[in-house]
């Protein structure tokens, strides 16, 4: 049960600090009430390392099974003990285990899910309240299924197009570690009281470094990824730093079509299911996975509720393609909104899986030429010294 602290006003005007625990937020402001007291600010307790936070293809899964049994005639009760009963991750099947308890005693299942709303997606816990209330959870559930596989499918590729370069990134550094540490300074021995061009010098300069300090090199590399990712939990820098990918020259275009693709699926899950479009577009920020995206949904929601039109409203978001707004206009004129989201999602899903692909053909020949300059600069060091000494031999 999550644990909430607090900043209050007693009767007496006087500040009042403390902590409960709660079911949800709803619950939590009952117990502050019955308190009588003025809620001022409060706090969720993050109880880190406890919550196991369900990844995209489990998402998935979870929905296909439980939309399957559904529409199989199977109650709710009932497949969530079928569920816990499967051979799956121990985190999972904790998470399978309370929400069967939950429903057991009386909840509904995305009010158990609220209960672990760490561990499942915003997005799911509000699709399956939604579908809830219209009847249709069968209906949200596959639905579900498809979204997150696809969703599982782009982190996939995303994920590949990253770890091709930094696989080849890391095994290009312990090859010239090596060749650095243990080949080349057997070889510059032979080169004593010979003058050497400045390229020699220079990787004889990088070996005596490396073989006398290699132990700082590789703290200093742990220290910048360290530092790197508290940065990032900087907000401002982490505000900076997502802007800065953006504006890159060709990744900056390519991430756009997969942030744009990320956000017209989502919008177009929740609001085909009859979730109103405020909710749809706070909810649908929130996984598009860039911070300076997200900081600007609160004009895009705030111009929205003030009765501007969406299209016009998100045209103003600075890093989405631009076709997205065009469409959006389209449905809009035609009265076809949802349809169009439909579409309109799926074309982006298409380019975004496009774009992927040519990310990894982009890194490809960048770390192919990138590893060809560094073997080719050893080399180079290496051949001219050999070169001057057959000359030397030659003219004896």
């Amino acid at each position: 049960m999550p644990k909430y602290t607090y900043t209050a006003i007693n009767l007496e005007n006087k500040k009042a600090k403390g902590a409960v625990e709660a079911r949800d937020y709803d619950d939590f402001r009952k117990l502050m009430r019955a308190q009588n007291v003025v809620l001022v600010k409060y706090a969720v307790v993050e109880e880190k390392g406890l919550v196991y936070r369900m990844k995209a293809n489990e998402a998935s899964d979870f929905s296909r099974q439980l939309g399957s049994m559904l529409g199989s005639g199977i109650t709710v009760i009932r497949a969530l003990e079928i569920l816990k009963g499967r051979d799956a991750k121990p985190q999972l099947l904790s998470i399978y285990e309370k929400l069967h308890k939950d429903v057991q005693q009386g909840l509904t299942l995305s009010e158990a899910m609220r209960l672990q709303e760490r561990s499942f997606p915003q997005l799911l816990i509000n699709m399956y309240a939604s579908g809830e209330t219209s009847g249709q959870l069968e209906q949200v559930a596959n639905k579900m299924a498809v979204h997150y596989e696809k969703e599982h499918r782009l982190n996939g590729k995303v994920k590949t197009a990253t770890t091709y370069p930094a696989i080849l990134f890391t095994v290009t550094v312990i090859v010239v570690m090596l060749i650095f540490t243990v080949v080349l300074p057997q070889f510059f021995q032979i080169l004593e009281g010979i003058e050497l061009p400045l390229i020699t010098r220079v990787m004889i300069a990088i070996s005596t470094f490396l073989q006398k300090y290699w132990y700082a090199v590789i703290i200093g590399i742990l220290i910048l990824i360290f530092i790197y990712r508290r940065l990032h939990d900087i907000e401002k820098v982490a505000l900076r730093m997502d802007r800065f990918k953006l504006r890159l020259a060709v990744v900056g275009k390519l991430l756009r079509t997969i942030y744009t693709a990320r956000f017209a699926r989502t919008l177009s899950s929740l609001y085909s299911s009859g979730i109103s479009m405020i909710t749809a577009l706070e909810v649908s920020s929130t996984i598009v996975g860039n911070k300076f995206i997200e900081k600007q949904f609160s004009e895009v929601i705030k111009d929205v509720r003030n009765g501007e039109p969406l299209s016009a409203a998100v045209e103003k978001v600075d890093g989405f393609d631009g076709k997205l707004s065009a469409t959006i206009l389209i449905g809009e004129e035609s009265g076809r909104l949802d349809s169009m989201l439909v579409s309109t999602a799926e074309s982006f899903d298409y380019e975004a899986e496009v774009a992927t692909g040519r990310l990894v053909q982009l890194i490809e020949p960048v770390m192919i030429v990138f590893l060809a300059v560094v073997i080719g600069s050893i080399m180079l060091s290496v051949m001219l010294p050999i070169m001057t000494l057959y000359q030397n031999v030659g003219n004896l």
